[in-house]
């Protein structure tokens, strides 16, 4: 039924190899685990833990759960970055065009008249030299920025720093941490949930948080819990968790409810990116006219003080 609901793709055809095979006899975890690109290792083992269990069809639905509260966030961030993105954009490209344009032509007026430029309007007028002119030097900083970006991310340490940045950066900082922090309790809990032991569920978690400053938190937990230390201990020593949330943990732990506990954490982590993004959102528009206030008045004081002294010459 579902490959015949889905459109030609690779889940199509993932699903289609996963159906034969579980028609000759593989398991269905097994059958799934042949294709990685689809269905990652919290989904294997999950369903292989839910096969031992006798209880797949509730390990599917809180799969089904957790997926959709994942992507619910997901969607919540990129929404709210869709409008700010939009409006510098196109306000990016009025500004280059009045820039490359526009400000060319009254370089032309005030070196006819020869009067002394004000420094604003020097300034002005070198940046739209340097955009007609030599518009390679910027475009050559912005590729080369992106490139070393990438090329950092390639290795594991450039990674974790550029993640790490992400987690301590101004205002998306915050909705950063918080959205991690509500993946690592979330996906952690529905896999202690299913059955799966504490320390494989944190080996799976490892390469699932989708961030490597908490990708290392999660395996310095592991080693510990394989130490026989408790699951708070590591958690101190990190300043990605704050000390309410270490100190939730560690009453599930005592009381025995670590599943139930981390899923009241991943929702109210949940609750406070929700009113995070809202904020931002609100906090947005206002910076954004400001800023182009400010840009779009620097360009008219910077024109017409020249102009002014013109008229009075004239």
């Amino acid at each position: 039924i579902l490959t015949a609901m889905l459109k030609i793709g690779v889940l199509k055809k993932a699903l289609r190899k996963v159906k034969d095979d579980v028609e000759q006899g593989t398991t269905l975890s097994d059958a799934m685990a042949q294709h990685p690109r689809v269905f990652d290792r919290l989904y294997v083992n999950m369903v292989r833990a839910g096969e031992a269990g006798g209880i797949l069809d509730i390990i599917l639905v809180r799969l089904a759960d957790f997926r959709e509260k994942s992507e619910k966030i997901a969607r919540e961030i990129k929404s709210a970055m869709i409008y700010p993105i939009a409006v510098l954009t196109i306000a990016a490209v009025i500004v280059t065009g009045i820039i490359i344009f526009i400000i060319p032509k009254f370089k032309e007026i005030f070196d006819d008249f020869e009067i002394e430029l004000p420094a604003l309007t020097v300034l002005l007028l070198d940046i739209s030299d340097l955009l007609v002119n030599e518009w390679w030097k910027p475009l050559s900083v912005i590729v080369t920025f992106v490139v070393a970006l990438i090329i950092i991310r390639r290795f594991e340490k450039g990674r974790y720093y550029v993640d790490y940045t992400k987690l301590y950066m101004p205002v998306f900082g915050e909705i950063v941490r918080k959205s991690s922090i509500s993946r690592f309790c979330r996906t952690l809990g529905t896999l202690l949930e299913s059955g799966v032991s504490l320390v494989e569920a944190l080996q799976i978690l490892r390469n699932a948080t989708g961030n490597e400053v908490v990708g290392a938190v999660v395996g310095n937990i592991e080693l510990a819990v394989k130490q026989g230390d408790p699951l708070t201990k590591p958690l101190r020593s990190t300043k990605v968790f704050d000390e309410m949330t270490v100190s939730m943990i560690e009453v599930g732990d005592e009381a025995g409810e670590i599943p139930a506990m981390l899923m009241r954490i991943a929702n109210n982590f949940d609750n406070e990116v929700d009113a995070l993004v809202a904020g931002m959102k609100a906090l947005l528009e206002p910076a954004l006219i400001v800023g182009l206030g400010c840009t779009v008045g620097f360009i008219v004081i910077a024109l017409f003080m020249p102009m002014i002294e013109l008229m009075n010459k004239l």
